[in-house]
């Protein structure tokens, strides 16, 4: 069990680890971040996550900086605080977003983020204005890098993490285009040596969570492997997992998953990729690779998913290696409220479950000594 020491002055809000984690760095003055954020005004706001609103800001010295400002009227608190400051500092990766300090003062909790000024990638997939600068070079790119990020988080690290909430919109971009994976308020950290447990605290993000996840609450790494599969999809289609589609000509019922294997069934899978790219793609078969990579992440049996080094040795190698895919794992049945939506398995022995989103999908990180 890691203990945090807090020592706050009118100052500065300090965080001393006792197990000997001391990230460097993680002293903000809080009069400082509000003069950084014009006093947290709503046009820094950059977005609400699931701790907090998030403002950007720009230092005394021209720094530009991304705050998240917990909510007072959440529930977190230091223990959650503390939890991400944790994982986070300790994570250190060119695909992952750099935390650069922390300030506790009275009901104010904050941390301070590196800022990326392109935003997340949900903006540039799917609003019509921006859907045009994602060539399929950068698309490729930013498959690649969420894919390195993610080995980084499962195997590369000193500890092993599930993001369990990886979707487009917690994939930031830099100047460059290039992709940090964002947001490790959903990350737990278990024992290495235990390929998987149960929780009986399902969160995350609808059209995202994985069968064995979302109904029956298994977890271990492969549920993110499920969620990049998803996300590689959405990237090459330029559609979201949540858009309603034409019924696939089993008759199923119209989702991202349904759509792409319908149309890898019949031979067309090219068919899927969003139709702008076509005048940029220079080999069609990067392409087919990633949706056929898509759909082996997104199969129903855990075990028939790729790990993330699998993933990224695909990415290097030929299409014609890979196994054949089955039929995605199950699909999202949206009901005439979009509050509620409906799970259901493909697989006959896993019962379907009715599942209503919080306000915010998101929960705390929970924490197991290696």
């Amino acid at each position: 069990c890691t203990n945090a020491t807090y020592k706050e002055d009118d100052r500065v809000s300090k965080i001393e680890m006792e197990d000997g984690d001391d990230p460097e760095s993680l002293l903000f003055d809080l009069t400082t971040l509000r003069g950084a954020t014009d006093n947290f005004a709503q046009e820094n706001k950059l977005g609400h996550g699931g701790f907090g609103a998030v403002y950007k800001g720009v230092l005394p010295h021209g720094r530009e900086i991304a705050v998240k400002r917990l909510d007072k009227a959440s529930g977190q608190g230091l223990k959650e605080l503390r939890n991400e400051l944790l994982l986070v500092a300790k994570l250190k990766h060119n695909n992952l977003t750099k935390l650069l300090g922390v300030c506790l003062k009275g009901e104010e909790k904050l941390l301070v983020y590196e800022y990326l000024p392109n935003r997340s990638l949900d903006t540039f997939l799917f609003e019509i204005e921006k859907r045009l600068l994602l060539s399929w070079e950068t698309r490729f790119r930013i498959i690649y890098g969420t894919a390195r990020g993610l080995l980084y988080l499962h195997e590369d690290s000193q500890i092993k993490i599930i993001h369990r909430d990886l979707k487009a919109s917690n994939i930031l971009l830099d100047t460059d285009m290039n992709p940090k994976i964002s947001d490790f308020g959903l990350a737990r950290l278990f024992n290495s040596d235990k390929p998987s447990t149960t929780t009986g605290q399902v969160v995350g993000t609808l059209g995202y969570m994985a069968p064995e996840y979302a109904v029956l609450g298994h977890l271990s790494v492969k549920i993110d492997v499920y969620s990049f599969g998803v996300l590689v999809l959405e990237i090459v289609t330029g559609r979201k997992n949540t858009d309603a589609f034409e019924e696939s000509s089993a008759g199923e019922s119209g989702t991202l998953l349904n759509y792409v294997w319908d149309q890898w069934s019949k031979g067309t899978a090219l068919a899927t990729m969003y139709p702008m790219l076509e005048c940029m793609v220079a080999e069609e078969g990067e392409v087919l690779k990633c949706v056929h990579l898509g759909l082996l992440c997104v199969q129903e049996n855990p075990a028939d998913r790729p790990t993330m080094l699998e993933v990224l040795v695909m990415l290097h190698g030929h299409a014609s290696s890979f196994v054949a895919p089955s039929k995605p794992a199950f699909t999202f049945t949206f009901t005439s409220s979009t509050d509620n939506i409906v799970l259901s398995a493909s697989d006959p022995g896993v019962q379907s479950a009715s599942a209503t989103p919080s306000v915010n999908e998101m929960s705390v990180s929970e924490f197991e000594p290696r």
